[in-house]
């Protein structure tokens, strides 16, 4: 039984793709007493108002992150937080730097400080790979964000609160992601632009996104940054996947974009475990009482987690499964 079951939960964000998926996840599985649905989008609370049929167990919070007090009030009598909020565009972030830094710098110290203040239980952020050495905006924004959570232990030391975060690639059939954007094209008979052919990308589905953060409340003891170990693909077989025979054309990277994803560096390898289901980045100091976790292999020195040098690879057929329509 997670430690979720039976419990109050605030998810910040939680009218996106993945709040939306955990939400459906919690009320079928972990009888939560409620959820707080907290975001700034009315339309989108209505329209999750609509999917779940009003359900009472949810509370629905109009709020922005940016917004320390209205935090304060959400998280009264709260245990547990997945902090999800963030604004994700990577060309976007590179126009607006300073409504990037407000929400996902700012915005998360606040929800580190709410979430404290309230005497939360277990805190859990979502990362991206992006964070992962940054060479745009939007992650480098994301990285200084899992720091300050991770780094949130320190100060909370003498209360029960307890933050960590997980770290995970592009969501398959999240909003914006390129497979409905590939069957769009696909269905009007257009040419699917492909940034570079070399492209590989590590592929995590919403349901398995879900159960991993879920997971992680259970292991978790704070100051642990989680990545999933999950399979990568190659982006010409997700074509051929998603759209066979179809014509392509090269458009070349975009700024900021990389040509694989890396969710650990070179760097954190040597505070780096490895589980059968995920690796375990642990803190550079903890002063809350963190226990390097039983079970777990410290990763060769030099050892970077990258999908095109990683051991698990998805096949066109598997992929085709994956994301074969109901």
């Amino acid at each position: 039984m997670s430690v979720l079951n039976g419990s109050s939960i605030l998810v910040t964000g939680a009218t996106g793709s993945f709040g939306k998926a955990f939400l459906g996840y919690a009320l079928a599985n972990l009888d939560p007493q409620r959820i707080v649905v907290f975001s700034r989008d009315e339309l989108k609370q209505y329209e999750v108002r609509q999917m779940f049929g009003d359900d009472p167990r949810l509370r629905f919070f109009i709020g922005d992150i940016r917004d320390k007090d209205r935090l304060a009030r959400a998280m009264h009598g709260v245990d547990h937080v997945i902090h999800a909020a963030a604004l994700k565009q990577v060309d976007t972030a590179e126009y607006n730097p300073s409504e990037f830094i407000a929400t996902n710098i700012n915005g998360s110290q606040n929800v580190v400080d709410a979430a404290i203040n309230a005497g939360v239980q277990r805190v859990v952020a979502l990362s991206t790979d992006k964070a992962s050495s940054p060479i745009n905006l939007y992650g480098a924004t994301k990285l200084v964000a899992d720091k300050l959570v991770i780094a949130g232990n320190h100060y909370a030391a003498t209360h029960p609160t307890r933050l960590s975060v997980v770290r995970y690639g592009n969501v398959m059939g999240s909003r914006g992601s390129v497979v409905p954007f590939f069957r769009k094209l696909n269905a009007e008979g257009k040419s699917l632009p492909i940034t570079d052919k070399r492209m590989t990308r590590f592929w995590i589905t919403l349901d398995q996104a879900v159960k991993f953060v879920v997971d992680s409340f259970d292991v978790m003891q704070g100051g642990e940054l989680f990545v999933p170990r999950i399979p990568s693909m190659r982006i010409l077989d997700l074509v051929e996947a998603v759209a066979p025979d179809a014509p392509t054309h090269e458009m070349g990277m975009r700024p900021g974009e990389k040509l694989h994803e890396e969710m650990i560096a070179s760097d954190d390898s040597r505070r780096t475990l490895r589980f059968p289901d995920r690796y375990v980045v642990q803190p550079v100091v903890a002063s809350w009482g963190y226990k390097t976790p039983e079970g777990g292999e410290l990763v060769p020195d030099g050892f970077n987690y990258r999908s095109d040098n990683n051991d698990l690879w998805l096949e066109v057929d598997e992929m085709r499964d994956l994301i074969k329509e109901p």
